[in-house]
């Protein structure tokens, strides 16, 4: 039996929580595929562990069978018995950081004035998040951050982004090999996938490293221009973009993820169409 794994972000990927409309249809057709024994559904999240299951409640989406969220710095195991952390993919990232634990990266960065600490739930063993006020050098304050951990020879991804509802600036340190595209690559080994048979669909810049890479991915229609724009640099092999059309469907968030599933693999096409 040839098993499927499909990896979705949430965010105006799988959840319709953006400004284009969704296709009516396309969420029951989307929850009776991953319905389906051979598929394993990932989802993979800038999100945390109560943030996911808050979207799970929220938006009606199915309980997956893996969570890949924290930006890539936590996976979990789902079933019908609870959520188990793997303590595999921390032991992978860990060396990153030679060993400090989060309290001791945090002093270590603490010198630097514009950084506060965000709340409890948005921390892990392996991120390390701030708030930055949006009117700092945010450029030249990631330099001097840079700087001041490639001294203490600790490996890290510094993500800059801004919370416009809330005008404040975020600031994710994490290790370097801890994203979603590494954490993808270890979940499919560790559970024996290969190229053909894994998924990823995305929507915005953070999916990038994903959808340029050799992964077979989909971007959904609704996805920004810009992010368009940079991702038709991919292989045209590995990257399929939503045109709408499919099934009668918009390509928009689930109905861009069947349309992108149903591209690179006959056999969901022919479960898609004998479910309409």
């Amino acid at each position: 039996m040839k098993r499927f794994l499909l990896c979705t972000d949430l965010d105006r990927t799988l959840i319709p929580n953006g400004v284009q409309p969704a296709s009516p249809e396309a969420k029951e057709r989307f929850v009776r595929l991953v319905s389906c024994e051979e598929i394993a559904l990932v989802y993979v999240t800038g999100r945390h562990r109560a943030l996911i299951e808050r979207a799970i409640a929220e938006f009606g989406l199915p309980l997956p069978d893996f969570a890949i969220a924290d930006v890539g710095t936590t996976i979990y195991h789902v079933d019908a018995s609870g959520w188990t952390h793997s303590d595999e993919w921390d032991a992978q990232i860990a060396p990153d950081w030679r060993g400090l634990t989060h309290d001791e990266l945090y002093r270590l960065l603490s010198v630097f004035p514009a950084l506060r600490l965000q709340e409890k739930e948005k921390q892990n063993r392996h991120k390390l998040s701030f708030y930055v006020p949006l009117e700092t050098d945010a450029q030249a304050l990631i330099s001097e951050m840079d700087a001041r951990l490639r001294y203490s020879e600790i490996s890290a991804n510094l993500i800059w982004s801004i919370d416009e509802a809330k005008e404040i600036g975020l600031l994710d340190v994490l290790p370097s090999s801890a994203n979603k595209l590494h954490a993808i690559r270890f979940l499919m080994q560790q559970q024996g996938y290969t190229l053909e048979n894994t998924l990823f669909a995305g929507d915005s810049g953070n999916d990038l490293d994903v959808l340029m890479s050799d992964i077979r991915s989909v971007l959904v229609a609704n996805a920004d221009a810009e992010t368009k724009q940079r991702a038709a640099k991919a292989s045209a092999d590995a990257l399929y973009v939503a045109k709408g059309g499919y099934l009668g469907m918009n390509g928009n968030y689930s109905a861009g993820i069947l349309e992108g599933a149903a591209h690179y693999w006959p056999e969901v096409d022919k479960w898609l169409r004998e479910m309409n």
